[in-house]
């Protein structure tokens, strides 16, 4: 019930957010003036305005929230089993298939240094999904960067093997992947709250004119 309520309210926010960006583009040509009517065709006066707009911000702050929030768990799921890989391949290597793959390649200690990097990478990415400050998009770009290096690291051992794992391919595309979720995630809400904080402005520039 909590999703279907979170998926309602996310598509309602959107239509509000496609319409209201309309009407302000529609309104650049007219003095930058924002629709002063509701649905009666009633005038909304200025308190009515910043009401609606409160209740769109406090809208918005709520998806945003739960959105990091749901990716943020997951991500620190898939932590809690790099971390789990961490501890079997230190206390009984090569035990993990997905490990054993690389024996005769490389080192356990190797393996076990891939691995935390990965925790690292996962690490920043959460960290930059749940920051709020102005800078917290760079935490995720620090994810990614590391992700890519470690993506280099597991796909040189992984065509050095007689045959080619598919079935581990997550090794070196699973930080990566979590950190460009981050990121997609991110625009789309970032996007959104321009959209609220424009609203606003362009509220205030009807007041002043």
């Amino acid at each position: 019930m909590l999703e279907v309520g979170a998926g309602r309210g996310g598509e309602w926010l959107n239509k509000e957010m496609k319409k209201l960006a309309r009407s302000l583009r529609n309104s650049e040509h007219q003095n930058l003036s924002l629709p002063v009517h509701d649905g009666d065709s009633r005038p909304l006066d200025s308190q009515e305005q910043e009401d609606f707009v409160r209740c769109l911000e406090r809208s918005q702050a709520q998806q945003a929230r739960l959105w990091r929030t749901l990716f943020a768990t997951l991500f620190f799921c898939y932590f809690l089993f790099l971390s789990y890989s961490i501890f079997h391949q230190a206390s009984a290597p090569w035990q993990l298939r997905y490990h054993a793959y690389f024996m005769e390649e490389i080192y356990s200690w190797m393996v076990i240094c891939a691995d935390c990097v990965a925790v690292l990478a996962c690490s920043l990415a959460i960290i930059g999904l749940l920051h709020e400050s102005r800078l917290h998009r760079r935490w995720i770009h620090y994810s990614w960067y590391t992700g890519i290096l470690l993506a280099m690291f597991w796909l040189y051992y992984m065509l050095r093997l007689p045959k080619f794992r598919w079935d581990v391919i997550w090794l070196p595309f699973g930080p990566i992947s979590a950190s460009a979720i981050c990121l997609y995630v991110d625009h789309l809400l970032t996007e959104s709250s321009e959209e609220v904080r424009k609203l606003r402005g362009y509220m205030y520039t009807y007041k002043a004119s």
